[in-house]
């Protein structure tokens, strides 16, 4: 039996970026996966890189030139004819981007001497991992410290079964070798919002069902609200209030039967993209039977600092409490790797942004105006829109707007929300402000470039004084 220092269950971007910080630190890492590609190879980076986050933006910045090409470049006096889409082009851009990147990842692991080791890790007696290989032969691996990062798998929810070829799940729906005429999206979340636009744009009619009364109710209002209109008047039909009471597929078609406002509504679709959420996936962990301590979710508990019930044994990602978010997992893993070589290193769980990839995109992070209502602190609020922006007007892009919310005696910034442009990059100088503790008086005194779209976090940060120079 081969010892380290830290083994590593799970190589996403938690279980990669912990490994490699391991070997950083001068720990001797390996890395156990058992995740293989469609054609059966093994393959580094987890959801995220294979079927996630990645592929998902490939094809929403495909699909996104897809559809600029056809309805936007006449705007800039461009005219183009004769657009036709190509998917199997389309989806092998999606292939080699995801190859050049998890190949990526394999040559960091062969750079810090990372030792990667492919098949099913489940803990066994004390220190050990009993590893499952590919080829079904068991290899025990020994480990001072074990670090869980097994991240999640899709939940359909009760009483849908998918099928993976009517009924499809998020990686189905990156995969698709044809553009189905009718969509139907069950769930308006990230998942749900991001490939319903891909779809959309290809030239599905597109159907979100939601079962929620009120659209992203974890999103400032105002900026949820307005999304809502802008993603309507785009194409996609978002159904408030829908209740689902069962999906039927048939040969020729499905049969999503659902009721919301306005009744009963038998909706026929080509197919139907499940997108209800994802659950912890601890299948084949041993979890149980090793006393390892879970939630009523499913999740494995941890303290501040992802220790679990278990000496030496750690969780990070979406196996623990949390967002389900790829960097979330990555700054977990960073931790672990630090505690482990004795360092004390935090993660600051309040200053995680969010994004949601549609266009235009929605990013946040911190408190929204309802949560500070909700705990009975006091704040102000500027917001600013993007159609007052010089180069968002320039691009041609000009919906939504930036809102910076401030505890209003001390001035501090306890949340930023921006729906527009490039709002995913844009949320960094925010995550950077909170994380120093600035105010948004400092926010107001910092200079930014002219023309630039940050600009409207600018005016934003004047508006919460009621002192924008441009609107």
């Amino acid at each position: 039996m081969e010892k380290f220092d830290v083994a590593i269950i799970g190589g996403g971007p938690g279980g990669y970026v912990c490994a490699i910080r391991c070997a950083q630190l001068g720990l001797r890492t390996v890395c156990i996966d058992n995740w293989v590609d469609a054609k059966g190879k093994p393959s580094l980076g987890g959801t995220c890189l294979n079927v996630g986050c990645i592929p998902s933006k490939a094809m929403l910045d495909s699909s996104h030139h897809f559809h600029a090409a056809q309805h936007d470049l006449v705007a800039h006096g461009i005219h183009v004819s004769g657009v036709e889409l190509d998917l199997d082009v389309m989806q092998q851009r999606r292939v080699e981007i995801v190859k050049a990147l998890t190949g990526g990842v394999e040559m960091l692991f062969a750079k810090h001497k990372v030792q990667w080791i492919k098949g099913l890790g489940r803990l066994s007696n004390g220190k050990q991992i009993e590893v499952v290989k590919h080829d079904q032969s068991i290899e025990l691996v020994g480990a001072e410290h074990i670090v869980i990062a097994t991240g999640s798998t899709p939940h359909a929810g009760e009483g849908i079964v998918v099928d993976h070829e009517k009924i499809i799940d998020s990686t189905d729906a990156l995969e698709l070798k044809d553009v189905p005429p009718r969509l139907a999206v069950l769930g308006a979340g990230a998942v749900g919002l991001e490939l319903g636009s891909v779809w959309s744009r290809l030239g599905s009619k597109v159907t979100v069902l939601h079962r929620r009364d009120k659209f992203l109710p974890n999103v400032d209002r105002h900026i949820a609200e307005e999304a809502y209109l802008m993603y309507q008047l785009q194409g996609l039909d978002i159904r408030l209030s829908a209740q689902v009471a069962s999906v039927k597929a048939t040969p020729k078609q499905v049969t999503v039967t659902f009721t919301d406002t306005q009744g009963e509504t038998k909706l026929h679709v080509d197919r139907v993209l499940v997108a209800t959420g994802r659950k912890p996936n601890t299948t084949g962990l041993n979890a149980e039977a090793a006393g390892l301590k879970m939630d009523d979710r499913g999740r494995i508990e941890v303290d501040a600092h992802c220790r679990t019930n278990l000496p030496n044994v750690w969780a990070i990602g979406d196996v623990v409490r949390g967002p389900m978010l790829a960097h979330k997992a990555s700054e977990e893993g960073v931790m672990v790797a630090e505690r482990i070589a004795g360092q004390k290193s935090e993660v600051n769980y309040d200053v995680i942004p969010f994004v949601i990839y549609t266009w235009p995109e929605i990013a946040w992070v911190g408190k929204t105006p309802q949560d500070l209502l909700a705990a009975g602190i006091p704040f102000r609020a500027g917001i600013f829109p993007f159609k007052a922006n010089g180069r968002a007007r320039a691009m041609g892009a000009t919906g939504g707007s930036v809102k910076i919310v401030a505890e209003e005696t001390s001035d501090r910034v306890l949340g930023v929300h921006i729906l527009g442009p490039n709002a995913s990059e844009m949320i960094a100088q925010a995550v950077t402000a909170m994380e120093f503790g600035a105010s948004a008086e400092d926010l107001a005194r910092t200079v930014h470039a002219h023309p630039t779209l940050s600009e409207a976090f600018h005016e934003a940060a004047l508006a919460v004084d009621k002192r924008t120079l441009h609107i």
